[in-house]
């Protein structure tokens, strides 16, 4: 242990100039995430402190960052409003953290490796989608008071997406003018030629458009008042002025509500989704670490539990790993999870040393941030890549996110899977055997070579290859190369061997073991 300490900290000198980054990237996306969620914005704030502080210390990962990810944004939102209370939401986080707990410690980190990659993209790319249509309120400046419940299409609600094409009568300019630069600059900042410039780094994009935020809208104040963002629609956190008003900062699981048959469903659901997201995120992160570290994904959903398990009992959001944060951390020279432990601490500190020029920031510059975030998830080359690999991987993948948008995101990975499904099923039935023909002493020879597993869901394949054999043929059954034969496929060869001498086929079978039909060998 005293070793593991002393490994920790003598990479001081690389971990805090990467945790101060990994903080300045985090802030205005833990906020953001809140509003998407339809959340209080400090539950943001939260989930960020212990997705570094709880998660980070008992991580295997080294580089890997958690927080709140935009990958649950429709789950939250949709859950929060489904529940009715917050604090009864608070509920489902901690038991979905208890879920992954659970999960860990019955070593069900392999989990992610079954659910094929089109579903996977899909899922994310509905996210992503839905994420933007939340946004454009925000982006518009038309979120102020009562008209912003009638613009967030919530997932199937088409009479709040119809309401959408009433957003020009209330559009607020000094929203627009701040989004439209501020994605001018997320866009710039993405360039390849500005990442290769060495102190860029230190000023992240996301940084750079809350501060351009706040100094344009200080500047609409002076020049052009009708078009400056008031308190309504600015980032309101509280302000802490005493113990007492500390303690007011967080709220508590409703535990009157563990009955309540809706909480577990969204327990489960955020339980399944977070595992999901951390365990990709996860391989992803330890495919750019440049030290190649593997990161043990059981004892990740330990640490993903309990970190919800703390969240759910003291007002966060939920969190997964995140690999945004995750790369700017590698990107940034992290050798050791400290780097993680450190951004967390300066986002505490941050809520208690400046919180009057945090609730400066408009909700604008957010909704920018997360109008990125959305396109990175859905954005047109992913769309273009899977057309590329065929039908059997874009149908599930557009399926997902037809399915995630019309009903809902379970319902979504539902169909995708089923599609998914049918098509492995169709290999299956595909690929259960291979023919050769050739002349011998006995004319021509049709030789059917099984494949090494030949199970129930290549029966139909099988006997259609049988049927279609010319009478008066010789044919060999080969399972040499077979080490599972299933017991529908040994009766249809058994069943084909009777028949054969009426037809006068001549059956010869390698390596199968007989079985009786019908009283016969």
């Amino acid at each position: 242990m005293k070793k593991h300490n002393n490994f920790l900290f003598s990479h001081l000198s690389s971990d805090l100039p990467a945790g101060l980054v990994v903080f300045l990237v985090a802030l205005p996306l833990c906020l953001g995430i809140a509003l998407a969620s339809g959340a209080p914005l400090f539950s943001g704030i939260i989930a960020g402190v212990i997705g570094g502080l709880v998660v980070g210390a008992l991580s295997g990962s080294h580089t890997s960052v958690s927080g709140p990810a935009a990958g649950l944004t429709v789950i939250v939102l949709n859950a929060i409003t489904e529940l009715g209370a917050f604090d009864i939401f608070l509920l489902s986080v901690f038991l979905a953290g208890v879920f992954q707990l659970i999960m860990g410690l019955l070593k069900a980190g392999v989990i992610g490796y079954y659910f094929p990659t089109s579903v996977i993209k899909g899922m994310l790319a509905g996210i992503g989608i839905i994420l933007i249509i939340k946004q454009i309120p925000y982006a518009l400046g038309v979120s102020e008071g009562e008209s912003l419940a009638q613009y967030i299409p919530f997932v199937n609600d088409w009479e709040a997406v119809k309401n959408l094409k009433h957003l020009g009568d209330d559009l607020g300019w000094g929203a627009i003018i701040i989004t439209a630069l501020s994605l001018g600059i997320l866009i710039l900042w993405d360039k390849p030629f500005m990442k290769r410039v060495s102190y860029i780094k230190l000023f992240p994009g996301p940084l750079i458009v809350v501060v351009l935020g706040i100094v344009l809208n200080q500047l609409f104040l002076v020049t052009a008042p009708s078009i400056y963002l008031g308190e309504t629609d600015r980032v309101i956190l509280p302000i802490v002025a005493s113990w007492e008003g500390f303690t007011k900062l967080f709220t508590f699981p409703d535990f009157s509500q563990i009955s309540n048959p809706d909480v577990w469903l969204a327990a489960i659901t955020i339980g399944i989704i977070a595992s999901l997201e951390t365990l990709l995120s996860l391989e992803a992160a330890d495919k750019i670490d440049p030290y190649r570290r593997i990161s043990p994904p059981n004892k990740e959903l330990i640490a993903q539990g309990i970190g919800n398990m703390a969240n759910g009992m003291v007002g966060g959001l939920p969190v997964t790993a995140v690999i945004v944060r995750s790369s700017a951390n590698i990107g940034s020279g992290a050798k050791t999870k400290m780097s993680a432990i450190f951004h967390s601490v300066l986002l505490f500190g941050s809520v208690f040393l400046i919180p009057s020029l945090l609730n400066l920031i408009p909700l604008a510059s957010l909704a920018a941030i997360l109008l990125q975030v959305g396109y990175k998830l859905a954005r047109f080359s992913l769309f273009k890549a899977q057309v590329k690999l065929g039908w059997d991987q874009f149908l599930p993948f557009i399926i997902t996110i037809i399915g995630i948008i019309v009903f809902d995101l379970l319902i979504g990975i539902g169909l995708g899977m089923g599609v998914a499904i049918v098509y492995i099923l169709m290999r299956n039935f595909q690929n259960s055997h291979f023919e050769e023909k050739y002349f011998k002493e006995k004319g021509e020879t049709i030789k059917i070579t099984l494949s090494e597993e030949v199970s129930f869901l290549n029966k139909g394949a099988l006997m259609k290859a049988l049927d279609e054999i010319p009478d008066g043929k010789h044919v060999i059954i080969d399972g040499s190369k077979s080490v599972i034969i299933d017991h529908d496929v040994l009766e249809v060869i058994e069943n084909f061997k009777i028949n054969a001498p009426g037809r006068n086929i001549d059956v010869d079978t390698i390596k199968i073991r007989g079985i009786k039909v019908g009283g016969l060998h």
